[in-house]
């Protein structure tokens, strides 16, 4: 079923266990606590290896590191490898990710390390983590909350971040049936589906949509289907990120920082660099006012609507999507409807916003090794010439074990009679692309 295997792991063992007692022989906890010493390496390594002999080695794929922080004063007077263990509580969970991304990578190269983590600090990002904001509660207050806080999160340098949909805490067997909570929980999921990490949590739940019933799982359903057919747009972001030190998560103040009322939206911002996200954060909504940032044209992504920048939009909110706008000048690549990640993506459907002119870099690899950090990936350009209606796609650079040499693309020329939402768009053109220079005139 093309599914992964993530287990929940805490970084302290308890004292008194077989385990613990192992580690406790070994003077690898700060002294008088319950807290393991991952400023020791040798702490780390140890670690590692009871994960790899135990869950590694017999096929978990990722990691989830549940409780990475010595909380409030747990440290307080103690003293660690470092030294004074309140002064370095701070960075301990950098040293949980490191024991752990460290270990697997000398280990095997053919898995990248996956560490969905509770706590982080600078430069943890380099060690595969993911951060969650923790056991938050399912209210409409919460969720708004959230927003800003992956926002301000993100503009740490840390980009790859999420939440528990829903909220962790939640009204128990009743919401399954409570249709206010239904309300709370999709347009939750819809944000979540512009997220950098996409994900469902909660506590003593089951969080599976069709226990919602087929409302719900109707609307789930809908952004799901975005969210894959996006694969591409967002896999060649994911680079920007490794490549040049991007973020997919963008408060508007990184693209639009001339622009004082972009500044005030605390519940708008870019998704890349050619996405508009504007969730719904009011229970009982049908329509939202969005603004517009200046000096950018921008395109309804459901409707293919065109409206200058610089002005404040009222637009349809219908509870099955969320306002999605498109900056004029954007390329944005769709793979077709896709069940899992790393499923072909073929033909590809590339979606040109004219009005300005723009490029984007469609990348690609074998999606699950480390093999792109020694060449093994493609990249091609498309450019888009706005005064000569014209798309260029660029020699193809690179290549990787696997990669179609001979692509598909349909090319559409977004304008109010060709979009209709998620669903494939008639083409203006198709290309039989093998990875030589084509140009293209609409």
């Amino acid at each position: 079923m093309n599914a992964h295997f993530s287990v929940s792991v805490w970084s302290n063992p308890d004292r008194n266990s077989v385990l613990g007692q192992a580690y406790a022989a070994k003077d690898l906890y700060v002294p008088d606590s319950k807290w393991l010493d991952y400023f020791n390496p040798t702490t780390r390594e140890t670690y590692w290896n009871t994960l790899n002999d135990h869950l590694f080695a017999h096929g978990v794929d990722s990691w989830w590191m549940d409780a990475t922080e010595p909380e409030n004063d747990a440290l307080k007077g103690a003293r660690t490898y470092f030294g004074l263990g309140y002064f370095y509580r701070l960075i301990y969970p950098l040293f949980v990710s490191q024991a752990v991304y460290e270990g697997q990578r000398k280990t095997i190269s053919d898995k990248r390390v996956c560490i969905l983590t509770r706590s982080a600090y600078l430069g943890q990002q380099k060690y595969g983590v993911i951060n969650w904001s923790g056991d938050v509660g399912g209210t409409w207050d919460s969720y708004k909350r959230q927003i800003v806080a992956g926002l301000n999160f993100v503009m740490t340098g840390l980009p790859y971040w999420t939440t528990d949909i829903g909220g962790f805490f939640r009204p128990g067997e009743a919401q399954y049936t409570d249709e206010n909570y239904h309300e709370l929980l999709t347009r939750w999921f819809q944000w979540g589906a512009f997220n950098p990490i996409f994900r469902i949590h909660g506590y003593q739940t089951e969080t599976e949509p069709w226990k919602y019933g087929p409302r719900v799982e109707s609307h789930v359903r809908s952004m799901l289907n975005l969210r894959y057919r996006l694969m591409p747009y967002i896999y060649s972001e994911a680079w920007q990120i490794t490549r040049n030190g991007s973020t997919l998560m963008r408060p508007l103040v990184m693209d639009f920082k001339d622009d004082d009322l972009a500044l005030g939206q605390r519940y708008e911002y870019m998704f890349g660099k050619a996405m508009l996200v504007a969730p719904v954060t009011e229970p009982q909504v049908k329509q939202r006012q969005v603004y517009l940032p200046k000096p950018a044209e921008w395109y309804d992504f459901w409707t293919g609507r065109r409206y200058s920048g610089g002005q404040t939009v009222k637009v349809d909110a219908p509870l099955d999507r969320l306002p999605l706008f498109v900056k004029a000048g954007s390329i944005i690549p769709m793979g077709p409807f896709i069940e899992y990640a790393a499923q072909k993506n073929d033909p590809i459907e590339i979606r040109i916003y004219p009005g300005a002119d723009g490029e984007f870099v469609l990348y690609e690899d074998e999606n699950d090794n480390y093999n792109y950090e020694k060449g093994a990936f493609s990249t091609i350009l498309f450019s888009w010439d706005d005064a000569r209606n014209e798309l260029t796609l660029h020699e193809r650079r690179g290549s990787y074990p696997g990669m179609l040499t001979g692509r598909r693309f349909n090319l559409v020329r977004v304008s109010v009679d060709k979009i209709n939402g998620i669903e494939p768009s008639k083409p203006d053109a198709t290309t039989l692309y093998a990875g030589k220079p084509l140009v293209v005139q609409f």
